[in-house]
């Protein structure tokens, strides 16, 4: 088979196939009870994996390059690494939530590969003599890598926020996978079971109804009832949506600790390629500034966690920057049509 009639079909049925897989992970958030569309979700992320890695594979050989070169190639190698972060994700967190934001996304991405960009910009072309260098799979595979990653991460947190209604849940112990949840800053207590010390009653117009408890003598005091009376009722989250925020947030970092070091390494390795072939490792290119503060909004993200402490909104907030910042280092800067890494884009 012609491998350019391979590429032609493939990038169509990527795209249909991560429609139709779309619309059944809506349907399985609109009707929980349908427990088939979970399979057919993850079937159809895995099928649209393999379709992009075989297009890719084909341009590989079509080419004789590693297909990293222009815009087309680039898309489409985001929409196979988010797919990928997609399977990774949705194996460890079990829940459909993540392609209910995640395969709108690769979607969109493969829609405006296949049917926005002109015919001209999908065909594999010669490389600019910048790019021929074996630095190409290196920088630009672990960058696009990291995009993804990083992407994929922040919509779990975008998640996050939509679930638990922006409000502040203080999560327990989610970025070791372990503990509970506490909500409104009071941990959610069952009656009978034992806190370690005599509770402190609450004041009296948090929203809280006061409540009784009996101490067996051993300072430990056995809860009777608690008892909830909301101010309004949009303030309180059932047990299930704070359970499934626990698992957001805890998705949300892991995925986020995996990107983070690939765009660490990323950006070292296109400093030693650009030292290479421009005699400078850093030239405060748009690309690259763009790339600092991508690096810095995540730092920032993980410190917040891991030496703050931080948890639930705060830190979901900064990785929902973090997901414009991406977008605008990966491709608003190539907009501007300026700076070192201009070509091959859309001027």
């Amino acid at each position: 088979m012609n491998l350019v009639v391979l590429q032609n079909w493939l990038d169509n049925a990527s795209f249909a196939i991560l429609f139709c897989t779309m619309l059944v992970y809506w349907v399985g958030a609109a009707f929980p009870s349908l427990s088939v569309t979970a399979a057919l979700g993850t079937a159809g992320m895995a099928i649209a994996n393999l379709c992009i890695a075989t297009l890719l594979g084909a341009r590989w050989i079509e080419a004789g390059y590693f297909p990293l070169s222009n815009l087309y190639e680039s898309l489409f190698f985001l929409t196979w690494g988010i797919t990928a972060v997609h399977l990774i994700a949705e194996n460890n967190s079990r829940s459909r939530l993540v392609g209910v934001v995640t395969a709108p996304v690769a979607m969109g991405i493969a829609a405006f590969a296949t049917l926005t960009l002109p015919s001209t910009m999908q065909v594999s072309e010669p490389l600019v003599p910048a790019l021929k260098s074996n630095w190409l799979m290196m920088h630009v595979s672990v960058m696009m890598l990291s995009y993804s990653a990083l992407m994929v991460g922040a919509l779990l947190a975008i998640a996050f926020l939509i679930v638990t209604r922006g409000q502040n849940i203080q999560l327990q112990g989610s970025s070791v996978g372990n503990g509970g949840y506490r909500s409104n800053g009071y941990k959610l207590l069952k009656a009978g079971e034992l806190v370690t010390q005599p509770p402190t009653p609450p004041s009296e117009n948090n929203g809280f109804s006061r409540y009784e408890s009996n101490n067996n003598g051993n300072g430990t005091a056995v809860l009777d009832a608690v008892t909830t009376t909301p101010i309004s009722t949009a303030e309180i989250l059932s047990p299930q949506r704070l359970t499934l925020a626990e698992t957001l947030d805890n998705i949300s970092y892991r995925i986020i600790g995996l990107g983070f070091p690939l765009l660490t390494i990323g950006i070292i390795a296109g400093g030693v390629w650009a030292n290479e072939a421009w005699g400078s490792y850093w030239s405060w290119d748009p690309k690259e500034t763009w790339a600092l503060i991508t690096w810095l909004v995540f730092a920032a993200y993980l410190h917040s966690r891991i030496t703050r402490g931080w948890q639930g909104r705060k830190p979901a907030i900064l990785a929902a920057t973090g997901f414009v910042v991406v977008w605008i280092c990966y491709l608003g800067v190539n907009l501007l049509g300026k700076g070192l890494h201009s070509y091959g884009w859309f001027f």
